[in-house]
């Protein structure tokens, strides 16, 4: 039985051995992805995406989350970035070796406690819902958490 507000995922396997189901596969961690769709299947307004050549999730179309390898990726503002850098694991988000103020990787050893992963995603959400609303004109997918 579904959780009311949840969803199913709809995904085209990819075939085996590929170039892009290899790359799929090791770019970011697969448990961390659903430990965060547990967090976000009640938030409104959340939509999941594959971005960075990791996983993302938008809240009314504003960046909010995501996983990169095995670091999650924190969307915390501008006001919010020197504070979020002093907590552990936390540093600039730069994949290009340019850092974005206000977007931090958090190290995925640093959120392997589930009320210290709650935080950070509960943050990203935060200030993602503090943003004006986008339009989307993408299909996307809610988050979906595990049905027990």
């Amino acid at each position: 039985m579904r959780r009311p507000g949840a969803y199913e995922r709809h995904a085209e396997p990819l075939p085996a051995g590929s170039i892009r189901s290899t790359l799929c596969a090791v770019a970011y961690n697969d448990e961390l992805v659903e430990r965060v769709r547990d967090r976000l299947v009640a938030t409104e307004g959340a939509m999941e995406l594959k971005m960075f050549g990791g996983w993302g999730v938008t809240v009314h179309g504003n960046m909010a989350v995501g996983v990169m390898d095995s670091d999650l990726i924190v969307r915390v503002g501008p006001d919010a970035f020197d504070a979020a850098l002093c907590r552990p694991g936390a540093r600039p988000f730069g994949f290009t070796g340019r850092p974005m103020t206000g977007w931090v990787f958090v190290d995925g050893a640093a959120v392997s406690n589930t009320r210290t992963l709650n935080r950070w995603v509960d943050q990203g959400v935060t200030f993602a819902q503090s943003l004006p609303r986008k339009s989307s004109s993408r299909a996307s997918r809610r988050p979906r958490g595990r049905t027990p």
